[in-house]
């Protein structure tokens, strides 16, 4: 939903944009004073509105919040749950302020706390006050970061740009030195970590898609961490030496060992955006795959795969733009 938001925003679409927000307001937003989730989103929902957990995910929330600055900044605000920038303001403030909370949901009882770890300056796997002590490299949006400093409530704005220099040291620590792989979960300190829930969390795989095109729209944005280059070219290079139209999508971070041999539009899409960073000659290579890959129409790509695909078509034609909030 909060991805359908950005894509919405940067296309001019306000109808769609309201459509979906107002969507995610009445099936998806928590607000019962009662429940350990309150200002929170849930994270996943049936067609039905019916939700699967009523908890949130942070990059959810990280998207909400960048979504509604921008359509502040490109639309103006309106009134009610339309006033874009201060539901923004709110989320945000509740993301790193949010009260541990433990109460009563429909799947059980849950504990629920901010969505940052305070001491690391950085997002969180989850909210769960036992079962979200550690992170996922993709959630590291230094590029939003960077601007919740500027726009944020006032009271939180060095926490943020503290935030964005910790994910831009975290880049580095949690890919491989030689591939750039990063793993879908990591701990604080960048190491792997691994789940019951998901057997690939240390390794790369379907999260993880993504870093590669988080680091690289923040070196296009603010080009504050000359190391996004470095890992930008040394991702492309691996999958370069993978074959370029036939690499997978799911390896173990020293890259010896293809775990899935997909060719997902959804990686092709995050590593030509890994391409606005990168140096080497090869990044044009990655941007034409994108061009020329065929639009996500199989049941398994229609979704994730797909809002990848539109979000990279946007960034690598230079239409993702920022839009600061009135």
């Amino acid at each position: 939903m909060s991805y359908g938001m950005m894509i919405a925003v940067q296309l001019n679409r306000k109808d769609v944009f309201d459509a979906l927000w107002n969507y995610a307001m009445h099936y998806m937003y928590i607000s019962s004073h009662d429940h350990p989730s309150e200002g929170y989103f849930s994270w996943s929902l049936k067609r039905t509105g019916e939700p699967n957990e009523e908890t949130p995910a942070p990059d959810g929330e990280e998207y909400f919040v960048t979504s509604l600055y921008f359509a502040s900044g490109r639309w103006g605000n309106g009134s009610g749950i339309y006033n874009y920038h201060h539901w923004a303001d709110q989320i945000l403030s509740n993301m790193r302020h949010h009260p541990a909370k433990k109460g009563q949901t429909k799947f059980g009882i849950r504990n629920i706390g901010s969505m940052v770890n305070e001491d690391k300056r950085m997002i969180r796997f989850v909210p769960g006050i036992e079962s979200g002590n550690f992170s996922d490299p993709s959630y590291h949006l230094p590029h939003f970061y960077e601007l919740w400093a500027r726009w944020g409530p006032k009271e939180d704005r060095e926490f943020w740009y503290a935030a964005a220099d910790s994910s831009r040291n975290y880049f580095v620590k949690t890919t491989n030195s030689a591939t750039g792989l990063a793993p879908d979960y990591a701990n604080f300190d960048g190491t792997p970590f691994s789940s019951p829930w998901n057997k690939h969390a240390a390794n790369f795989s379907f999260d993880a898609w993504r870093t590669a095109s988080n680091w690289a729209v923040d070196w296009l944005w603010f080009k504050k961490a000359p190391q996004e280059q470095v890992l930008s070219d040394r991702i492309q290079s691996f999958f370069a030496s993978r074959g370029l139209t036939t690499y997978g999508c799911q390896f173990t971070l020293d890259g010896t060992q293809q775990l899935d041999d997909r060719h997902a539009n959804g990686l092709v899409a995050t590593n030509a955006v890994a391409s606005q960073s990168a140096t080497s000659p090869l990044s044009s290579k990655f941007v034409d795959a994108l061009w020329t890959a065929p639009i996500p129409n199989q049941l398994v790509e229609r979704y994730y795969d797909g809002l990848l695909y539109l979000m990279s078509l946007l960034h690598c034609s230079g239409n993702f733009r920022i839009y600061a909030p009135k």
